[in-house]
């Protein structure tokens, strides 16, 4: 099924895990988190791996391993997580990214300008505080 706007499934697997590893009393290890939300293992290790080099969990190897917030809850907001997936999000005023419209005006407006600035400005104000 196609949508005009969809994350994709790094930036959906990046937002989900955060918010489970949050509502977490324990460390929460990739089997869990892939199980959870119903993702392969490969990718949850990757994006956690991303994740962790960026600051926002620390990582521990072996049985008893996983990931833990290393910053507080309401410290992290779903576009800070978002752009250390996707990189930084960007309010584009064009749907194919152009300069310059061959009709010479916008077949849709301003419509991409105002939903992708609503989408950042909702990703940049929401924290994973929100959601415990």
């Amino acid at each position: 099924m196609s949508g005009i706007v969809a994350l994709t499934e790094a930036a959906s697997i990046g937002l989900h895990s955060m918010v489970l590893i949050a509502r977490s009393d324990e460390v929460v290890n990739v089997a869990k988190i892939s199980e959870f939300i119903g993702s392969s293992r490969h990718h949850v290790a990757k994006i956690m791996q991303r994740l962790s080099k960026r600051g926002f969990v620390s990582s521990n190897r072996g049985p008893s391993g996983g990931f833990i917030l290393k910053k507080l809850p309401k410290d992290i907001s779903l576009l800070d997580i978002y752009e250390a997936i996707e990189g930084p999000l960007a309010v584009q005023t064009c749907p194919m990214d152009r300069d310059v419209c061959p009709f010479g005006e916008c077949l849709l407006g301003d419509l991409s300008l105002r939903m992708s600035g609503e989408i950042k400005e909702f990703l940049e104000g929401k924290t994973l505080q929100d959601y415990l």
